[in-house]
């Protein structure tokens, strides 16, 4: 009697939980048929085209680190076109409002501006078949553009809803920009927000639940340089730089149960080939799913490098007490990025879900580091998706876009943001 009972009641849960699924699945269903709803998903089904050529326009305006001004004010008059109450704040950010009924609560998505690429770059979009590619057009050409179509979509459907839905450009995801754009957001925002979505790259196949944590330091030596004949044996930074490398990438292990990554990203210094350096410089970036486990890289970096100065001074012609021959070690940090993770069965996780459920995409829970890391580390509910398509070779000068599913991208964030936001009947 026992084991049927059991039986029994596993039955009742599985069916409850059916049943739940389904009422969720037929409330998007419902809204997706309402006639406000189904104006806008046609637009998108009408309008993918144009949605690509705003991301190309978008794309060829350069926007380097902590210079994203002149591609802010081409996505503000995009977002004014759609009739959206739009802003600039003070460091750059384009604030695009949708007022709610409620005037409380706020629905954010926001798309980073700015690129890896520096000022210089060739940001020229070119044609390889079906692909777009040029520098910056996946990442984060692709959410830039996505946001630009879901504010056209939204403005074509005419719905109203309770909640405020906020449409954003931000600055400073990344390099050395700190999520300063992001950071600015969440505060602002702060006691209203009810969801944050972070619209990064194409893809459709995930939901970023969980933010990666990592920290930037740049280590710069400095020393008395010299001729690279008459001085040879004076210290050397790049040499004790370089030093520093080797010995952090040899000896530091990188556990398996954690998983953890650095990139030696930029060295410079030095002014000719015949001339010993009185600077080099390496900036260092370091991630992990874990905080203690990051500590205990960034313990072994600062290790390292002070070794390899160490060892540069040793193996130099400089003695124990010639100050002026000494090699000089400086830290800085560019920029900490917390974790925070969104737990799997929130609501705006759900939501995403069963929106996917009903177009029938499928999606995994993935973990990185993105404009989502922020409100994720003061416990807001926040993930980061694509904004539809396809991409590859992010951060490099062969970025590549397909523009195939842009549509179910789309309308993946606009029944997403409706669903949170709250329709006005």
């Amino acid at each position: 009697m026992k084991i049927v009972k059991r039986i029994s009641i596993s039955c009742i849960l599985v069916v409850m939980a059916t049943l739940s699924t389904r009422a969720t699945d037929d409330a998007i269903a419902k809204l997706a048929e309402d006639p406000r709803c189904a104006r806008a998903l046609a637009w998108i089904d009408r309008n993918a085209g144009w949605v690509s050529e705003q991301q190309i326009r978008l794309t060829e305006i350069a926007a380097p680190e902590f210079k994203e001004a002149a591609r802010g004010e081409a996505l503000k008059a995009l977002f004014t076109s759609s009739g959206f109450k739009v802003r600039i704040d003070s460091i750059g950010d384009v604030i695009a409002e949708r007022a709610g009924s409620d005037g409380e609560n706020v629905v954010l998505l926001a798309a980073h501006l700015d690129t890896v690429f520096p000022r210089g770059t060739d940001v020229r979009v070119r044609h390889k078949g079906s692909r777009l590619v040029g520098p910056g057009i996946s990442d984060n050409g692709a959410g830039l553009a996505a946001l630009v179509g879901l504010a056209r979509a939204i403005s074509e459907s005419g719905i109203r809803t309770t909640r405020t839905i906020v449409l954003a450009g931000d600055v400073g995801e990344e390099g050395e920009g700190n999520l300063r754009g992001i950071r600015a957001l969440v505060e602002h925002y702060r006691s209203q927000l009810a969801a944050v979505i972070a619209v990064d790259g194409p893809a459709t196949d995930y939901i970023t639940t969980q933010g990666i944590a990592s920290r930037r330091f740049e280590f710069e030596v400095t020393g008395p340089g010299g001729h690279s004949w008459s001085d040879f044996g004076e210290p050397n930074p790049i040499t004790a730089i370089a030093r520093g490398i080797v010995l952090f990438s040899t000896k530091t292990q990188i556990p398996d149960d954690t998983k953890s990554s650095y990139n030696f990203g930029v060295i410079e210094g030095g002014t000719s080939v015949n001339s010993i350096p009185s600077r080099a410089a390496v900036k260092v970036d370091l991630r992990s799913q874990g905080e203690d486990e990051l500590g205990r890289l960034e313990t072994a970096l600062r290790q390292a490098m002070a070794s390899g100065v160490q060892q540069e001074t040793d193996a130099s012609n400089a003695g124990d007490d010639d100050l002026q021959s000494a090699l000089r070690l400086n830290v800085r940090s560019l920029g900490t990025r917390p974790a925070g993770q969104t737990s799997p069965d929130s609501p705006l996780v759900t939501t995403i879900r069963n929106v996917d459920a009903y177009l029938g995409n499928r999606s995994r829970i993935e973990r990185s580091s993105t404009d989502a890391n922020y409100p994720l580390s003061l416990g807001i509910p926040a993930v980061a998706i694509g904004g539809g398509g396809k991409g590859g070779g992010a951060h490099t000068l062969e970025e590549w876009y397909d523009p195939t599913g842009r549509e179910l991208g789309l309308k993946r964030l606009f029944l997403t943001v409706v669903a949170l936001a709250g329709i006005e009947r």
